[in-house]
């Protein structure tokens, strides 16, 4: 026997006569050999299950979209999407446990997207010693372009979803909570950078991603009311804000506004502008 081969070399080819095994064996219908097509021994016939099984499942949710869309999520039922898909009800309910579990499917895919959109953008080289401004504008514009690639997808997961059922609700309470570590994160780090007060943003942020659903939302129902761009304009404005970077002037991204526009509890003041106090009353004239 022949031992200068290595052990974990695989022979080129089976000797003649030999039995093929089964990760040898052609997947008919992919044209790969099994362990090509996935590493498992499975036939050509397992393969082509798990491709229909995928096929269906995208069938339902491309379905459920468009009827979500077209009739809204409470008046479309398990039934009418089967019917519509051509899925029989049995087979629906070997994907998802139910309609809130649809419905939780085709958020997931938007509200990822979303977020590695932001992920992508803060791991750029560059934005490691960004500004605030900088990195906020950059990661809300990126953020919005994902979850608004495709407007009945976002129509679903930002004007559908409220009142959906305890199930939905769960798992949109674990997205918010994602993102306002998220963003709690880049609030700290601007205030250890001296470009926004240190404060406790917990409030803040629940309001801003209150605001920021409501806004995609309103958009959602009608995206040719106005242009994306706005919108995107007025996220980024709402996020700096709520974070307590100051957008009323285009200053250098990174460099700190002056401490002296500080209040105690982290607000903005303009001191450049007179209030009410330095003006001369009658009396003094």
């Amino acid at each position: 026997m022949d031992r200068s081969r290595s052990s974990a070399e695989p022979p080129s080819a089976a000797p003649a006569g030999a039995r093929e095994t089964p990760a040898d064996q052609e997947c008919v219908d992919h044209g790969r050999t099994v362990q090509e097509c996935g590493g498992q021994e499975r036939t050509g016939r397992e393969c082509a299950g798990q491709d229909l099984r995928a096929a269906r499942r995208e069938r339902l949710l491309t379905t459920a979209t468009e009827l979500f869309t077209a009739h809204g999520y409470p008046a479309t039922s398990i039934e009418r999407i089967c019917a519509t898909a051509q899925v029989p009800v049995r087979a629906f309910y070997e994907e998802f446990e139910g309609r809130e579990a649809l419905l939780i499917a085709l958020h997931n895919d938007v509200a990822r997207a979303g977020m590695e959109a932001a992920l992508t953008v803060l791991s750029d080289p560059a934005m490691e010693g960004a500004g605030a401004r900088a990195r906020i504008t950059a990661l809300t514009r990126a953020y919005l372009d994902a979850v608004t690639a495709h407007p009945a997808a976002t129509r679903i997961a930002f004007a559908e979803l409220t009142g959906a059922g305890r199930a939905v609700e769960e798992h949109r309470l674990l997205w918010r909570s994602l993102w306002s570590d998220f963003l709690s994160g880049e609030a700290e780090r601007a205030a250890e950078r001296g470009e926004a007060a240190p404060r406790d943003h917990t409030l803040a942020i629940v309001a801003l991603i209150g605001a920021i659903n409501e806004l995609v939302a309103h958009w959602s129902r009608d995206p040719t009311a106005f242009p994306r761009e706005l919108l995107a304009d007025e996220l980024v404005h709402h996020v700096l804000a709520a974070l307590g970077i100051r957008t009323d002037h285009p200053t250098d991204d990174d460099r700190p506004p002056d401490d002296d526009h500080f209040t105690d509890d982290g607000h903005f003041t303009d001191d450049d502008h007179p209030t009410d106090d330095d003006h001369p009353t009658d009396e003094g004239n």
